[in-house]
């Protein structure tokens, strides 16, 4: 969607990019939490003004599903690549928490995961928007695991969730990647322990 900004000044009107706007939108909505964005800091970010933005998105919440499916192809882990049946499960749940740290860490100034922070979210639909998502990407791993270990499905499915809000929550504090990989290490000693190969 290309819509023209009406300024008062002569020449050609600015374009309006829906699409670069939400990745600019995405960036800020990591670097910040949605709640801590404000439409007006959106709008000041794409150049265009409220009566825009509002034909483009319809709300800030529409903006935020969008940077979230946009987040889900660009920025995710890519959990069902990393699940593969012809591995251990144990080497393949490690290989989603290392993944999970190297992305968590690979911008600092937007540290974490975009859908478990957003999970802490203020404003209740933009919460349940985002724990949409963490429960998709929970379901995916529950599958995996249920496949191969059917009684431990559930209680590792708790661990790998807990340990990957901890990461994301430990690179949002600073933490370096050799900080979250040696966690990493330590929970993928577990794993090995409680699905044998």
């Amino acid at each position: 969607m290309t819509t023209t900004k009406q300024g008062r000044t002569p020449g050609r009107p600015r374009q309006f990019n829906a699409e670069q706007a939400i990745e600019t939108a995405q960036r800020l909505f990591h670097a910040r939490g949605y709640d801590a964005v404000s439409v007006a800091d959106l709008t000041q970010a794409f150049g265009i003004n409220p009566p825009s933005f509002y034909a483009a998105f319809g709300s800030k919440l529409g903006l935020y599903t969008r940077v979230l499916q946009r987040y889900s192809q660009t920025g995710a882990i890519p959990i069902e690549t990393l699940l593969q049946d012809d591995q251990p499960v144990a080497a393949s749940l490690i290989a989603v928490l290392q993944e999970a740290a190297r992305r968590y860490v690979a911008d600092p100034a937007a540290a974490g995961c975009l859908v478990l922070e957003g999970g802490h979210c203020q404003d209740a639909d933009a919460r349940v928007a985002a724990g949409e998502w963490h429960a998709a990407a929970r379901a995916k791993i529950q599958q995996y695991i249920a496949r191969h270990h059917p009684k431990d499905a559930l209680r590792v499915t708790d661990y790998m969730d807990t340990l990957m809000l901890g990461l994301s929550a430990k690179a949002r504090e600073g933490d370096s990647l050799p900080r979250l990989l040696e966690t990493v290490r330590l929970a993928g000693v577990a794993l090995e322990r409680i699905l044998p190969a």
